[in-house]
This record gives C-alpha cells, sequence and structure tokens, in this order.
C-alpha cells in the first residue's frame, strides 16, 4: 500500500489518457472508413478493436470514456463528478480535432485528393443516404443510449462478469451499432468523432454537425438518469455527480484499475469489493472480522475475562492435567477448598465485581463484608 498516491492518476494524466484515445479512436475509425471504400464490416470492427484496444491500455487512468456522450452519460449515472467534466470532453474534442487533421494531411498524399465529403464525416438527407433528418437524429439517440447502458451494465460494481472482459464487451457493442448506423449516418454515437473529421469535410458536413452532437448527448442523458430507475444504483453514486452540482471530493483517491476508474474509488467498485484505497479488508464468509477483538466477559467465579486465552492450571482457567493416577488434592489449582461443617459457603460475586482483598483489587478496606480468599 505504500505507493497508494503515486497510483492515483493526475488531471493531467486523465486528460492525456482520453486525448490519446479519442485520437486512436478517429484516426483509425475514420481512415477505415475512407481507405476501404466504406466496408462496414472492416469499419465497424476497427471502431470497436480501437475502442478495446485503447481501454485496455490506458482504462486505467480515466476509464477510457474517448467521448463526450460517454462521459455525460457517466456523470449524469452517478459514475464521475461534474468537476471532471471539462476535462475529459476538452480532452475529446482535442483528439478528435488532431485525428482529423492528421487524415486531412494524409490525404493530399494522393495527388487530387479533396477533402469535401471524403473525410468519413458523418451525413443525412441529400448529403448522404437520404434518411431523414428526424430519423437521422431518432436513430442516434437510441444507439447512443442503447451504448450507454451496456457501459453502465457492464461496469456496475454488481455485475460478476471477469472484470477483464468488460472493455471487449463495450468495443463489441460500438460494432454493432456501426453494423446498422454506417449505411444510415455514418454512425457517430460520439460528438467528438463527429466534429474530428466534420470540420475538414467541407461547410455541408460542417451544417449538419449540429444533429451530430445534439443526438448523442440526448441519448447519452437518457441513459445516465434512466439507468439507475431501471436496474437501480448499486454502490452510492460518487459526490458531485447526477444532479448534484455541488462538484466531487478533491481528496478523492482512485485505484488503478479500469472498472474502478468508472467507480471512481467508491465502495465496492465493480470487481473490487469495498476495493477503495484506504478501506478496511472485508470478512469473508466463514472468517472473523480482521478488526474485531474477541469480546471479552468476567468469569462468574474468578472474575477473570472470558475468551481470554487460558492455559491448564491458571488461575480462573481449567484444572492442571494429573498424572494418571494421581488424585485431586484440596485446594489445588482449580479445585474448590473443603468447606468446614458450620463454615459459609463463599459469597459468589457478580460478574465484573471484585470483593475487597480479592485477587486484581489488592485494596481492599476492612468494611466487615465476606471476603472471598484465593484457594492456597
Amino acid at each position: 500500500m505504500s505507493d497508494t498516491v503515486e497510483a492515483t492518476p493526475t488531471t493531467g494524466q486523465k486528460f492525456t489518457a482520453e486525448a490519446m484515445g479519442t485520437f486512436v479512436l478517429v484516426f483509425f475509425g475514420c481512415g477505415a472508413a475512407v481507405y476501404t471504400g466504406g466496408d462496414i464490416v472492416a469499419t465497424g470492427l476497427t471502431f470497436g478493436l480501437t475502442v478495446v484496444v485503447m481501454a485496455y491500455a490506458v482504462g486505467r487512468i480515466s476509464g477510457g470514456h474517448f467521448n463526450p456522450a460517454v462521459t455525460l452519460g457517466a456523470v449524469l449515472g452517478g459514475r464521475l463528478p461534474w468537476n471532471q467534466v471539462g476535462i475529459y470532453m476538452a480532452a475529446q474534442l482535442l483528439g478528435g480535432l488532431l485525428a482529423g487533421a492528421v487524415l486531412f494531411a494524409l490525404g493530399h498524399g494522393f495527388d487530387g485528393f479533396v477533402a469535401e465529403g471524403n473525410m468519413g464525416q458523418n451525413f443525412f438527407g441529400d448529403q448522404g443516404s437520404g434518411f431523414a433528418w428526424w430519423a437521422a437524429l431518432l436513430l442516434e439517440v437510441l444507439l447512443t443510449a442503447v451504448f450507454l447502458w451496456v457501459i453502465l451494465g457492464v461496469t456496475d460494481e454488481r455485475n460478476e462478469v471477469n472484470v477483464a472482459l468488460g472493455p471487449l464487451a463495450i468495443g463489441l457493442a460500438l460494432s454493432m451499432i456501426h453494423f446498422v448506423a454506417i449505411p444510415l449516418t455514418g454512425t457517430s454515437v460520439n460528438p467528438a468523432r463527429s466534429i474530428g473529421v466534420g470540420v475538414f469535410a467541407g461547410m455541408d458536413a460542417v451544417a449538419q454537425l449540429w444533429l451530430f452532437v445534439l443526438a448523442p448527448l440526448l441519448g447519452a442523458a437518457i441513459a445516465g438518469l434512466t439507468y439507475p430507475l431501471l436496474f437501480g444504483q448499486g454502490a452510492a453514486p460518487v459526490a458531485g455527480s447526477g444532479l448534484n452540482f455541488g462538484g466531487g471530493r478533491k481528496d478523492q483517491n482512485v485505484p488503478g484499475n479500469y472498472e474502478a476508474q468508472w467507480n471512481q474509488g467508491q465502495q465496492g467498485g465493480w470487481g473490487q469489493p469495498g476495493a477503495a484505497w484506504g478501506a478496511p479488508p472485508q470478512q469473508q464468509w466463514g472468517q472473523p472480522d480482521p478488526y474485531q477483538q474477541p469480546q471479552q466477559q468476567p468469569d462468574p467465579a474468578h472474575g477473570a475475562p472470558q475468551g481470554a486465552p487460558q492455559q491448564p492450571g491458571q488461575w480462573g482457567g481449567q484444572p492442571a492435567p494429573q498424572q494418571p493416577g494421581q488424585q485431586s488434592q484440596p485446594g489445588q489449582w482449580g479445585q474448590p477448598a473443603p468447606q468446614q461443617p458450620g463454615q459459609q459457603p463463599p459469597v459468589q460475586q457478580q460478574p465484573g465485581q471484585s470483593a475487597p482483598g480479592h485477587w486484581g483489587n489488592p485494596d481492599g478496606d476492612d468494611d466487615g463484608r465476606t471476603q472471598v480468599r484465593r484457594p492456597d
């Protein structure tokens, strides 16, 4: 545990992870769309594989959002504080724009390259497949909501799926979405992906960007707000998330793994029950609580604590083992002294009460009370 502070990602590291992941997503995904001639299978798998690869690579640092819609769904779903949203979205937009700029520059490696309409941009209506704007809007809202429901479900701390399969399930979900939507809108579900290449694809593409910004954010908001209502919250929401705009905990320490980033250090983060740094180990089934001391109660006979380990022959313990053939002698340790005719029996002490002059109470006073003598 000595490296707890070092394992906590800094804001700069999260910014870098999100910018890099979004760059890879847009560069390879839109690059595949351009250079394969819009092959649906190749493009869909490329988008999904980039999410898988980069989530495994840097997901432990930032959670691997690579998408402003995912970040919005995470904060509304109680997984991320509002005070980190600006950093995440700025990094994602920067990564998308850098990827679009690199694709634009590389495209000029072909003689006569024209970027307008040839950057893997999104489209609807006359600029694309002829799909109506309202249908494109509805489709992008629906697909983004499904994508966020999958992400929130996979990273739910109650999910018992192997933690290593989280990024794989999310990447496959993104590929599945692309297989349906590529012929209709080119598939956005990600404003950073749409803006990153759209600004280089001509004015017609720029004019249609509003839909591919609004629809994913709307779908993500629906999923983030409804997931706890549909499936339960699980762990308590992160401070400053959801509809609470009070910011997050500044001293929040987050374990360095992908799923814990999604739960931002909650107790019982997915795959890490009670694993927030500094939290006490959880009691295992059938095992004693590691922090609970055995409860000691006074022995009614001698005032010695019950539950404490006792050796044979100890005061208040068990009688000492006897050798074969040996008889117990009156007054031995563990054996009561014989009572003489006419002698009153010793007074029994209440639990926790010591008589004056009793063992453990040497400063007794001679007030006429009956004393219990130590057997000898």
